[in-house]
């Protein structure tokens, strides 16, 4: 059964069935109303339940993505490359079908919920406002038409008048009230009929497509899936042939003596106890070392560090060997060892007093010689460098305060940001030679001293092992000591990481940034020469016809280059250092940029030298400096 219709006729005569059938038509629309309400509470549902499950399968996906197949042996075949490649072919179509799924999920709310929401605000909420202003005028008239109708007869024309006129007003207003109420109610039960059933169908078509687009996805993959089991089907293959004749090898393996064992690659191997000093005394950490003899290269492993993960053998140079005195030591089997990359000496402690022998040997150990007073004093310093925490732990607060207001008062230098500036590229060559060059602008005594701290702290770096002051430890320390600014400002606090970072790379690079090397001075000439070769083939031809020494060219177009290599000057001082030669213009030239000339044929340049530029030249014409093209003019 349908629901009954209203005439709007009815709203007249206001019965009890008229009554009755808006009732029918109330409840149908509260009916709905809270149909649309779940309906929104179990699409908002549904939709976070997909963004979990996306959120789920993109986690499943990456965990795929993250993980690597490794196979025994150097080589792979066909068969293993591509299982160990399906994990990311997996991934990969995860991937896509959470593209569509997140396309899915981000219009359900646009397409689903909003048109839902609006539905029950906009329509149903407008007939309940019509109901509550259809019940207020039905009050109202009634309550007016009972005072009305126990009027008295008797009452004067006048007031009886003004009487009829109020409830004919009433009675109006009642109308119009139900008439709307009325027209309401129909409109909403004949747009509930789409206007929700419009959003569902959106939602569903998109569902939809997200399947079908799983199922052409699916489609796609099967011939991945059936080379993929292909694949699986030879290693399954390949596993069962093989297993018997790994087991016998097992089995040889096993019964086999201990000389069966091949020699090692090392000359000697095996585990030693490293000593390590330590604030209050030392300790010995089990490593396990290699020596080959041919390279003297010497390693070790920490064995004991199970919390750092795989470890990186430390990979050493030997010096010498020597065998520790008993009596100045209170462990056994022990004996010393220098290396390259580190000061001082390492003390080991051997498993045996035969194992010490073979160690000794394999090293050309030495027996001790009695202790001079510059090894006491070496020992002492390396003892004082190897301290733990070494330039971390802070002096008292008042005393550091007033040596640095007036000893360490100073006005610091000005290409400061410069210098902080230069390590925020991404590469790392020009960061070297960017510190390189703007450490050489610096005062000789601020040279000489940055020298020796650097120098020093590479020293204290080499014995990180010990004192833990990595280069990194020390760049934090040293970064702001250096170079800190005058204020003390939040941008000043920003600059603090870059200034670590050039005290990392002084350190790192100490060699190559406070000394010029010849080969870098010689590539740098033969580079420049080159780039503009036609130049200095046109004026050693210039030296030679004009009875000009090659001394004399050497002096005016080479040393300049190498003068200014070793002592960077500015552009223009470097440039007065070699002859400027006039020329003469071949051809006329249109210039396209602003740092370019424009000439005439004829035109006459003055103090024209090579630019940076390959293939121009630097000229004056007419009060104006610029580049003009290098092929477009002769020497005068």
């Amino acid at each position: 059964m349908g629901l009954p219709t209203l005439e709007f006729t009815d709203s007249f005569l206001d019965s009890p069935d008229f009554r009755e059938r808006i009732k029918c038509h109330e409840i149908e629309l509260e009916r709905t109303n809270k149909f649309i309400k779940d309906l929104i509470k179990d699409g908002n549902m549904l939709i976070t339940a997909l963004k979990n499950l996306s959120a789920a399968v993109q986690k499943f996906s990456q965990s795929l993505q993250e993980f690597q197949f490794e196979c025994i042996g150097d080589a792979e075949t066909d068969d293993e490359v591509n299982i160990a490649q399906s994990f990311k072919e997996f991934s990969q179509l995860l991937n896509t079908v959470e593209e569509e799924r997140r396309r899915l999920i981000q219009n359900a709310d646009d397409v689903l919920i909003t048109p839902l929401e609006k539905f029950r605000k906009e329509q149903i909420g407008a007939a309940k406002e019509g109901k509550k202003k259809f019940d207020k005028e039905t009050e109202k008239y009634y309550s007016t038409l009972e005072r009305h109708l126990g009027l008295s007869s008797k009452k004067k024309e006048a007031y009886l008048q003004e009487a009829d006129t109020q409830i004919d007003k009433e009675r109006q207003l009642f109308y119009d009230a139900s008439l709307e109420y009325v027209f309401k109610i129909q409109e909403v039960q004949e747009k509930k009929k789409f206007e929700f059933v419009e959003p569902l169908l959106a939602f569903l078509q998109g569902l939809f497509t997200f399947y079908h687009e799983g199922y052409e996805l699916a489609h796609e993959f099967e011939p991945y899936k059936q080379q993929l089991q292909f694949n699986l089907q030879n290693t399954r293959n390949n596993f069962v042939s093989t297993k018997q004749e790994v087991e016998k090898l097992m089995k040889r393996i096993r019964s086999a003596d201990q000389d069966y064992k091949p020699p090692g690659q090392w000359t000697m191997e095996g585990f030693l106890y490293v000593q390590e000093k330590r604030p209050l005394g030392c300790t010995w950490t089990r490593h396990y070392c290699t020596y080959e003899k041919g390279s003297k290269t010497f390693t070790m492993s920490n064995t004991e560090n199970k919390s750092a993960g795989k470890q990186v053998p430390e990979m050493f140079k030997l010096k010498s060997c020597i065998r520790r005195k008993t009596d100045s030591i209170d462990k056994r089997f022990c004996f010393d060892i220098e290396v390259v990359e580190r000061h001082g000496v390492m003390t080991l402690q051997a498993l045996s007093e035969s194992n010490r022998r073979l160690w000794l040997e394999a090293m050309d150990g030495k027996e001790p010689v009695r202790n001079s007073a510059c090894l006491v004093l070496k020992y002492s310093y390396f003892a004082g460098i190897n301290t733990m925490g070494l330039y971390r732990i802070g002096g008292v607060n008042s005393k550091v305060q007033k040596l640095m207001t007036t000893v360490f008062l100073f006005k610091p230098v000005d290409h400061l940001r410069s210098i902080c500036l230069s390590t925020e590229s991404d590469d790392q060559n020009y960061r070297v030679c960017a510190v390189h060059a703007l450490v050489h602008k610096l005062p000789e005594r601020n040279k000489e001293m940055l020298e020796l701290l650097i120098k020093h702290l590479v020293t204290v770096s080499t014995q990180s092992q010990y004192n833990l002051m990595t280069v990194s430890n020390l760049g934090v320390i040293f970064g702001p000591t250096l170079m800190r600014s005058q204020e003390e400002t939040v941008a000043a606090m920003m600059n603090i990481k870059f200034q670590n970072i050039v005290v990392e790379i002084l350190i790192e690079n100490f060699i190559k940034v406070s000394h010029y090397l010849a080969l870098d001075i010689y590539i740098y000439i033969y580079t420049y020469i080159h780039t503009h070769l036609s130049f200095y083939l046109r004026n050693l031809t210039y030296c030679i016809l004009n009875s000009y020494s090659l001394r004399y060219f050497i002096e005016t177009f080479t040393l300049p280059l190498l003068l200014h290599k070793l002592f960077p000057i500015s552009k223009d001082r470097f440039m007065g250092k070699i002859l400027m030669i006039d020329a003469k213009a071949m051809y006329s030239c249109e210039a396209e940029h602003s740092h370019e000339l424009s000439f005439p044929q004829g035109a006459h340049f003055s103090n024209v030298y090579p630019s940076v530029e390959p293939g121009w030249l630097q000229a004056t014409y007419e009060g104006r400096t610029g580049l003009i093209p290098e092929n477009y003019v002769v020497f005068l």
